[in-house]
């Protein structure tokens, strides 16, 4: 199969959440692509089991520029540092809304406070990291490429997840209402919709169950008869980013090895 190469020299890409996981995969991805990367979570220290240095020193160890800048996207604010941090280096081209929370259970018992918390990470942090990265872009004039971390929680309903999939429903919403009001501006707004990857990204994930995945054992099949990982989904939200998506706009990208499907 054909290979595939993206130039991102002189842009410079901020990921939410590129600590660890899918956020971590995707930092690599734009740096190996020769973005310049601004990290922005709460902590540098990967969760991965295999990564033994924080992103930022690894592209920098790798001969790219990065930086991390702590960054909760729960508060507005903090995004709106890290997006001023990108100016540094030219100014934010590319804003991954990565960072995200999962907490589980049934409907019945979520709490007011666990509810309030997950929407405040995935929901509020994606609307206002849209946002605030689209009004730089627009007092720049330039134009510019969102993607946001969904998922097929967007679309499918999964049992002790409500809150979870209420999250991502509103992320599916937002990425398609941002790109219809930005699109006048040169903006696309997509986003990528990973399946179950293996990341450290669930509360009470194991190296067992990592090992598990690695062998397929997910309850629902997989046509494509694996795991996937976050290295299977930063390509695509590469690509959204890239002038090959050009045309795209207000699209979900599923990377789920077709479990929507079935």
């Amino acid at each position: 199969m054909g290979t595939v190469q993206y130039d991102f020299a002189d842009e410079t890409a901020v990921v939410t959440g590129g600590s660890s996981g899918i956020g971590r995969a995707i930092a690599l991805e734009f740096a190996d692509a020769s973005a310049t990367v601004i990290n922005a979570d709460i902590d540098p220290e990967p969760k991965d089991r295999d990564a033994e240095k924080p992103t930022h020193e690894r592209i920098e160890a790798d001969g790219g520029t990065a930086e991390f800048v702590e960054t909760d996207v729960s508060d507005p604010e903090d995004i709106r540092v890290a997006v001023e941090a990108a100016r540094e280096y030219g100014g934010v081209d590319v804003m991954v809304n990565n960072a995200g929370l999962y907490i589980g259970g049934p409907m019945r018992e979520v709490t007011e406070d666990e509810f309030d918390r997950i929407h405040a990470v995935n929901a509020k942090g994606v609307f206002f990291g849209t946002q605030i990265a689209a009004n730089d872009m627009i007092d720049r004039g330039v134009a510019g490429s969102i993607v946001n971390t969904a998922s097929i929680s967007s679309n499918v309903a999964q049992f002790g997840q409500v809150q979870y999939d209420s999250t991502k429903g509103a992320i599916r919403m937002i990425t398609r209402g941002s790109a219809l009001e930005l699109a006048e501006h040169d903006i696309r707004v997509n986003a990528v919709a990973p399946g179950q990857i293996a990341t450290e990204f669930l509360e009470g994930w194991t190296e067992e169950a990592q090992e598990g995945a690695e062998e397929g054992e997910f309850l629902k099949p997989v046509p494509l008869g694996r795991a996937g990982f976050p290295t299977d989904v930063a390509p695509a939200a590469v690509f959204l980013a890239s002038d090959a998506a050009g045309y795209v706009t207000g699209e979900l990208l599923h990377v789920d090895g077709g479990w929507q499907i079935i």
